[in-house]
């Protein structure tokens, strides 16, 4: 991780990005392009519906123009969105304005650039050539910067495209590659306010599906996470179940993640579910973290499949994959990157899923029941940025727990988060109740230990 940049992208409170701050990424960006020889630059920008989005998109607007960069605004648009419809209208870079599943108060950008087949994140010298910016910016007043239109339906129309060819395409090599159609599938959303307020209706309604959504205000304000989304299930789990629908899907305020409600309520992960789609596509390897439940490697060695184990995070997910040729990955946080897709995509999970679930003719319940989970625990406390580097401090206090956490047959792991102000502690064992104790009582030794 850089200064600004952690592990996806810049972020942080959102009153920190002032049109200085968003001049530095633009003069660091345009550097960046002419070292790679990219003569004039064209850049999408968009994001999620933040309140603070808006004015930061405007302020990127002025910054673009100000170095002579072309841009379109595609406005609220998922970040696999932008991803996508940049890299399709042959533009050279994206900016997404977002802090996907953290609060309204913060946001954060993610930049693109153009892969050999797709868009991916800013390649290391591009965010070095940003990151130098920030630190010494010098301003050039650059004539020809000037926004082309807002191609805000362009965008959408050809997402949604992207989706539908992809449901319909996937599948395993001896099924008949025949319409994809959810009529008679009963399923609740939540768009956590967020982004995928825009598209995800949308495109199961077009597929047929009888739709319930919640959480689907699209407009820039503060709804956006709270209370709602992929980080806050409650609301689905009701709906659900009140409503008898087959199975629902939770969106974070980015849709780059989806985790999923079967019909009795109860959770269906990324760990799950990068289960159910690898066995429905027959694959014998999968890339996930060291994040993932203790029982996704308790299944994986019962079916023979080898799991390439990554740091947290979906880029080092994906990296992992094209070193190595996997082509399923993902996370439990319900990052899931599917066959030659770049990244997460929580609406297109989504539709796969369902779409398994309808082939299979099993419910989500019954599919996810081929895995069993060990007990989990996670705690989060707050701690600056300093607290996070003077984790290093706490080893001998780590060590020791982790050897009563091994000695009880449980697996743990301590990190500094990379989006947010927070330390993770998470534990996975046999006895939920031993390893709750064992969390809080490591809890209360790091933080006096870097409390001192």
């Amino acid at each position: 991780m850089g200064k600004y940049f952690g592990t996806d992208g810049i972020r942080r409170k959102a009153d920190k990005f002032t049109p200085d701050f968003m001049e530095g990424v633009a003069v660091g960006l345009k550097h960046y392009a002419d070292e790679i020889g990219v003569e004039s630059p064209k850049v999408v920008i968009g994001g999620d519906t933040r309140e603070s989005t808006e004015w930061i998109l405007r302020d990127f607007e002025k910054a673009l123009e100000s170095v002579g960069m072309e841009y379109a605004n595609v406005g609220v648009l998922p970040t696999p969105g932008i991803n996508y419809a940049f890299y399709d209208i042959n533009y050279d870079f994206a900016i997404d304005v977002t802090a996907s599943h953290n609060p309204y108060t913060d946001n954060g950008i993610k930049v693109f650039e153009r892969g050999d087949e797709y868009g991916v994140k800013l390649s290391r010298a591009g965010v070095e050539a940003i990151e130098n910016s920030l630190d010494d910016i010098n301003y050039t007043e650059a004539a020809g910067g000037e926004e082309v239109e807002n191609i805000h339906e362009e965008a959408v129309s050809l997402y949604l495209k992207h989706l539908r060819d992809y449901v319909d395409k996937i599948g395993p090599a001896e099924m008949a590659r025949e319409g994809v159609d959810f009529s008679g599938m009963r399923i609740g959303l939540d768009c956590a306010n967020g982004a995928t307020s825009v598209t995800a209706r949308r495109i199961f309604e077009e597929l047929g599906a009888e739709v319930t959504v919640i959480n689907d205000n699209a407009e820039y304000g503060t709804g956006i996470n709270r209370g709602c989304g992929s980080t806050h299930l409650e609301a689905l789990q009701l709906l659900v179940k009140e409503g008898r629908l087959d199975f629902g899907a939770a969106f974070d305020g980015d849709g780059d993640r989806c985790l999923m409600i079967d019909h009795t309520g109860t959770v269906v992960d990324g760990d799950e579910m990068l289960m159910i789609i690898s066995e429905w596509l027959g694959l014998s390897e999968i890339a996930t973290t060291v994040m993932a439940n203790q029982g996704l490697f308790n299944w994986a060695a019962g079916k023979g499949v080898d799991l390439a184990i990554t740091d947290v995070g979906d880029a080092n997910v994906f990296a992992r994959m094209r070193e190595e040729g996997i082509l399923l990955g993902g996370e439990q946080s319900g990052h899931i990157i599917l066959p030659g897709e770049p990244m997460g995509d929580g609406v297109l999970t989504a539709l796969v899923m369902t779409k398994i679930i309808s082939m299979t003719h099993q419910s989500l319940h019954d599919l996810a029941s081929g895995m069993e989970k060990l007990p989990q625990i996670i705690h989060n406390f707050p701690a600056t940025a300093e607290e996070k580097k003077r984790l290093a401090e706490c080893d001998d206090i780590i060590a020791e727990y982790t050897q009563k956490v091994e000695s009880a047959g449980g697996r743990m792991l301590v990190r500094p988060s990379g989006t947010e102000e927070l330390i993770r502690i998470t534990i996975w064992g046999k006895d939920a109740e031993e390893i709750e104790k064992i969390a809080k009582e490591l809890e209360e030794a790091l933080c006096q230990k870097l409390k001192d």
